[in-house]
């Protein structure tokens, strides 16, 4: 088995895990008929739909629709918007209880917010992506677009230099712009 790959969970274990998340976490199917997105959600999705409608057809339900006892959505509007898209009638939600009307608030926002701080190893995803492709898998189930594919997958264009080459690396050729104040033609390896 590779290094870092977990080992295959027991079916023992998955019923333990599922019980103990149970016990804190429940999570029922609603009627999307039912749920009621939050009217101020500030968040403009609908780019999003078709990606996230094509990871549910694909994937199933992976992640619930999160709602606040009186069915509004807190987390998943893109979700819920996907679902209705594909004609689902009913959606796993977790009823989010305890919670106060601020908490609510702050959550909703940092649930979406949290997710544009992260940011991509550009190796590490390059490796991922050519996984997928060798096992034939459509890489537009992964979200990206076909020019971000291509970019992520490229082969690099780079070639080492020789030796002679190695040793004009501080020779840096005249780089011309114009002032856009006074119009000036200047060579900015003089400005330094």
């Amino acid at each position: 088995m590779p290094a870092g790959r977990p080992t295959k969970l027991t079916p023992e274990a998955i019923e333990k895990a599922i019980d103990y998340i149970n016990g804190g976490y429940d999570v029922a199917m609603l009627s999307v008929d039912k749920i009621i997105p939050y009217a101020r959600n500030p968040r403009k999705n609908e780019a999003a739909v078709d990606k996230v409608a094509a990871s549910l057809k694909e994937f199933g339900w992976r992640q619930p629709i999160v709602v606040d006892p009186e069915c509004v959505i807190i987390a998943g509007h893109t979700r819920y918007q996907a679902a209705k898209r594909l004609g689902m009638t009913e959606v796993p939600a977790h009823i989010a209880e305890g919670l106060t009307d601020a908490q609510i608030k702050a959550y909703r926002l940092a649930d979406n917010r949290s997710g544009q701080e992260a940011e991509w190893d550009i190796d590490l995803l390059a490796i991922e992506l050519g996984d997928l492709a060798d096992l034939d898998v459509d890489l537009n189930l992964t979200g990206f677009t076909a020019g971000e594919l291509d970019l992520y997958m490229r082969d690099p264009d780079f070639e080492p230099g020789t030796a002679e080459d190695q040793g004009k690396l501080d020779e840096l050729a005249p780089k011309y712009v114009d002032c856009p104040h006074c119009g000036k033609e200047f060579d900015l390896r003089e400005q330094s």
